[in-house]
């Protein structure tokens, strides 16, 4: 087992992009690969991807690039790539929905492995393979199926709510994807991704480059 030092947060989000970049390469054949190879693959700046290894320990050799199958052993244990997560989505709508189908332990780890909506009856019912049961049941079947990490994909009036119950629970983190900033403990982790402020950066970043 790999010892990992903390990290800045900024290297720790381009963990899961390098596992998937070197698995690629991997497929390929490929027994070594360079920083420059990596860098026109992810589009991300050469200089970076060696700050970020060099953080890791010694596991590139001047001449000779990096170990693909040493590195994806490395990014494997420290992403906990060979046991998968099971993680609960709340709220099926059109967001939700596109979850369950394409539902993440395809390449991922970590499964869906229910999910909760106010328009799905208590006692469970099949959508996408996966069983959506009543927000009235949410904690008990969390504790049921070991649930760590949470979806929410739910209109902003209900959010804060659920996280007040979420806070309950021995969940772990929380992938937020309405506008609301949600207020729990420290010890559960939250990620936002609002998807108005993502496109309004895009565009921000298009008109940079018109201009």
């Amino acid at each position: 087992m790999y010892e990992v030092p903390k990290i800045p947060q900024a290297t720790a989000k381009r963990l899961p992009l390098y596992y998937r970049f070197l698995q690629n390469f991997s497929n390929a054949g490929k027994i070594r690969v360079s920083s420059r190879e990596l860098s026109e693959a992810m589009k991300i700046d050469s200089a970076t991807i060696r700050r970020d290894f060099s953080q890791f320990g010694a596991f590139g050799k001047k001449g000779y690039g990096y170990d693909v199958q040493e590195l994806l052993q490395f990014f494997r244990s420290i992403l906990d790539r060979d046991e998968a997560t099971n993680v609960a989505l709340i709220g099926v709508g059109s967001l939700g929905s596109a979850f369950l189908k394409y539902n993440f332990h395809r390449n991922h780890n970590t499964k869906i492995v229910l999910a909760f909506d106010t328009g799905s009856p208590h006692a469970g019912e099949k959508r996408s393979g996966i069983f959506s049961f009543h927000p009235d049941v949410l904690e008990e079947k969390l504790i049921e199926h070991s649930i760590e990490l949470v979806i929410l994909t739910v209109p902003a009036k209900a959010a804060q709510p659920l996280a007040d119950r979420l806070a309950g629970t021995d969940i772990k983190g929380i992938l937020n994807f309405t506008p609301v900033r949600l207020d729990v403990p420290d010890r559960i982790r939250i990620h936002t991704i609002d998807l108005s402020v993502e496109l309004q950066t895009l565009i921000y970043f298009i008109h940079q480059q018109e201009t």
